[in-house]
């Protein structure tokens, strides 16, 4: 299996920094557009357990929109083959180290986040 093909890592580069632009300026139709819509899609965040995409939007719809700005620290991103890829991060938000893991992999309708879990140490 080819390891981060460098056109591949490119658009799961640019996928990622779009949903991070979301994420930090609360565009919701951005990131719910950016997440699989799907049942099986999973997301595990700092305080809650979300299982697929309708409970992923609604908690989206939801949450409070300040204080979502955060300053990444490290990044990995690693692409397999054609199709799938992870994103990880640690970020810094308000004097706190964060992680965010995310899987993707490529659909119809382009990049798409399948899985994810946030949390804080």
């Amino acid at each position: 299996m080819d390891i981060n093909i460098p056109e591949v890592l490119a658009e799961v580069d640019a996928a990622f920094r779009r949903y991070e632009q979301a994420l930090v300026s609360n565009d919701v139709a951005v990131l719910d557009e950016l997440f699989w819509h799907s049942p099986h899609t999973i997301r595990y965040g700092a305080a809650e357990l979300l299982y697929g995409y309708d409970e992923i939007a609604q908690y989206r719809a939801a949450r409070p929109s300040a204080g979502l700005e955060r300053t990444i620290q490290r990044e990995v991103i690693t692409t397999f083959g054609r199709d799938s890829a992870t994103a990880s991060i640690h970020f810094e938000r308000g004097g706190r180290i964060g992680r965010q893991m995310q899987t993707w992999v490529r659909m119809p309708e382009g990049w798409r986040v399948v899985a994810a879990h946030v949390s804080m140490m």
